[in-house]
C-alpha cells in the first residue's frame, strides 16, 4: 500500500484537559492537511468531569468516546485503539507537552525504515516532581535496557507510532494506568519488533497532572521486571542464579578454608541458586513453547 493511501488514526486520551485539547486538535489538525495523509483522529474522554467533552464536540469530523466514569489514561488508549481503522496509531497527549506537528515525520521513519514503532525521544524531563522522576526514571530506564538488551532512550514517551496489527496482539497485556506505553514499548522490543526513537523537544505541561510520584513510580518497575520475565524470563533469573551462586561459592569457600567448617547455609545457598536457575530454565521452556503454539 503506498505512503498517501495508508489511513493514520491519531489516538488522544483526554482526561480533564479544557485548557489545552482545542489548541492541541488545532494543531494536528492543521498538520495533517498540509500532510495530504488520510487520517482520522479519535479522543477519548476519560470520565471528564470539566468542559473537555465539549469543546470536542465542536470539532467537525473528530471521533469522541467517553468513559463514563475515570478508568485511568491506559484504558482511555486501549479503548482508542480499539475503534481505530488505521493501519497505522499515532498517539500522544491531550496537555499540550508534546509537539504534535511532527506527527508526520513519525510515521514517515515508521514507513522508511520498515520498523513496528517509532518514538519521539524527549531531550528533557519538563513533569511535575522533576528532582523524583529525572533519576527514578533513569534506574527504570537503565533496568529497561539491560532486560531487554536494547538502548532505551525513553521508556514511557506518550507521543509514538506503530502498526496497529501488531499492538492488537497484545491488548491482554496492556494495563489500564499511565504504564500503558511503557509495556506497549517493552512488549514490542522483547517480542523482536523493531522499535525507533526521535529526538523531541517536550513542553510544560498544561493544566494539572494526573501522575502519582509514588504508585506510579513503583508500577513503572514492576512492569519493567514483569513483561521482561513474561517473554524473556532468562535475563532476570539466569543473573540472579549467577549472583546468588557466587555468593555461596565464596561463602563455602571461606567458612571452609578460614573457620574449616562447611555451614548448612552454604549449601543451602548453592541449592536456592541453582533452583532459580532451573525455575528460569522451566519458564524460558514454556514461553519458548508458547510462541510455537501461536
Amino acid at each position: 500500500m503506498t505512503e498517501s493511501t495508508t489511513l493514520i488514526s491519531i489516538v488522544i486520551p483526554m482526561y480533564n484537559e479544557e485548557r489545552a485539547i482545542g489548541a492541541e486538535l488545532e494543531r494536528i489538525t492543521a498538520t495533517m492537511e498540509r500532510s495530504g495523509r488520510p487520517y482520522e483522529i479519535i479522543v477519548v474522554d476519560d470520565g471528564s468531569t470539566d468542559g473537555s467533552a465539549e469543546i470536542v464536540r465542536r470539532w467537525e469530523g473528530v471521533r469522541l468516546i467517553q468513559h463514563p466514569v475515570n478508568r485511568g489514561t491506559g484504558a482511555a488508549r486501549t479503548t482508542g485503539l480499539k475503534a481505530a481503522r488505521g493501519e497505522v496509531i499515532v498517539m500522544t497527549d491531550a496537555d499540550g507537552t508534546y509537539p504534535n506537528q511532527e506527527m508526520p515525520r513519525l510515521v514517515a521513519v515508521l514507513e522508511e525504515q520498515g520498523c513496528d514503532m517509532v518514538i519521539g525521544a524527549r531531550r528533557r524531563e519538563a513533569g511535575t516532581v522533576r528532582w523524583l522522576r529525572a533519576p527514578t526514571k533513569a534506574f527504570i530506564r537503565w533496568l529497561a535496557s539491560y532486560l531487554t538488551g536494547v538502548p532505551i532512550p525513553d521508556l514511557n514517551s506518550g507521543f509514538r507510532a506503530f502498526r496497529r496489527d501488531i499492538a492488537m496482539r497484545y491488548l491482554n497485556l496492556l494495563p489500564n494506568t499511565h504504564s500503558w506505553v511503557s509495556t506497549i514499548t517493552l512488549t514490542f522490543l522483547s517480542n523482536g519488533h523493531p522499535v525507533t526513537w526521535i529526538p523531541i523537544d517536550y513542553y510544560p505541561r498544561v493544566g494539572k497532572s494526573t501522575f502519582h510520584p509514588i504508585k506510579d513510580t513503583y508500577n513503572y518497575l514492576m512492569l519493567v521486571v514483569r513483561a521482561v520475565m513474561y517473554f524473556n524470563p532468562l535475563r532476570v533469573f539466569l543473573p540472579a542464579s549467577l549472583m546468588l551462586f557466587l555468593l555461596g561459592l565464596v561463602k563455602t569457600a571461606y567458612d571452609n578454608f578460614v573457620l574449616h567448617n562447611i555451614r548448612e547455609s552454604d549449601v543451602i545457598i548453592l541449592v536456592t541458586a541453582f533452583l532459580i536457575g532451573m525455575m528460569g530454565l522451566l519458564a524460558d521452556l514454556i514461553v519458548v513453547q508458547h510462541r510455537r503454539v501461536d
